[in-house]
């Protein structure tokens, strides 16, 4: 009697069948990862014994294309480099500015309230109480966000930093008599102008001593 004819792909030690992991999609990309490397390093292989074929040798047989295009690619390298370093520097520097910028414009939002302290303090109602506090805790905060403030009697006169209200100096020497606002700075950056009165300078005492930096 003959046997019937049996599938060898149907036969249960084919571990085809008995190792699900042969046929698992996991196994399929692992093998088309593989063949794709394969092809990937034959490529290259190619590439680099193309190249090779078109290196011209000196007298003395040595490789000076190669040399000459390792010169060049390391100028290249260095002037990228250098690029790249000053990107960073303009990057880091307009990151500055644009935080002064800032700053700078939520800060002036805050100024007529220090000149509501500011007043309160050249009347004495800053000596105690709960007013003192807050103007301190204020204070301090605003202040630690690089806010400065500048214009004191005797300065010199500086048309770009201080607004001149009224002048009453007599001669070429011009300071500041009377300061009417405080000017403000957040680094290098003006805020606002100080308002002031300009008057001659005291006997004895030098506009430029007294200059704010």
């Amino acid at each position: 009697m003959t046997e019937p004819n049996r599938d060898m792909s149907q036969n249960p030690g084919d571990p085809e069948v008995t190792d699900p992991e042969a046929t698992s999609p996991e196994a399929a990309e692992a093998e088309a990862a593989a063949a794709e490397e394969a092809q990937a390093e034959a490529d290259l292989e190619a590439q680099v014994n193309e190249a090779l074929a078109d290196v011209d040798l000196d007298e003395d047989g040595n490789v000076s294309t190669i040399e000459a295009e390792l010169a060049e690619r390391t100028e290249d390298l260095l002037r990228m480099t250098a690029e790249y370093a000053n990107y960073r520097k303009r990057t880091e520097r307009d990151r500055s500015v644009a935080i002064e910028v800032t700053k700078a414009g939520v800060i002036e939002k805050f100024l007529p309230i220090l000149d509501d302290l500011d007043l309160a303090a050249k009347h004495g109602d800053l000596a105690e109480g709960p007013l003192k506090a807050f103007a301190d805790k204020f204070t301090n905060v605003i202040t630690s966000q690089g806010l400065v403030a500048y214009g004191e009697e005797g300065d010199a006169f500086d048309p770009e930093r201080h607004e001149a209200v009224q002048d009453l100096s007599s001669g070429e020497e011009k300071v500041i008599g009377t300061v009417l606002r405080k000017g403000y700075v957040v680094g290098e950056r003006l805020v606002r102008t100080a308002m002031v009165i300009i008057a001659d300078p005291v006997a004895g005492d030098s506009g430029e001593d007294n200059k704010d930096a």
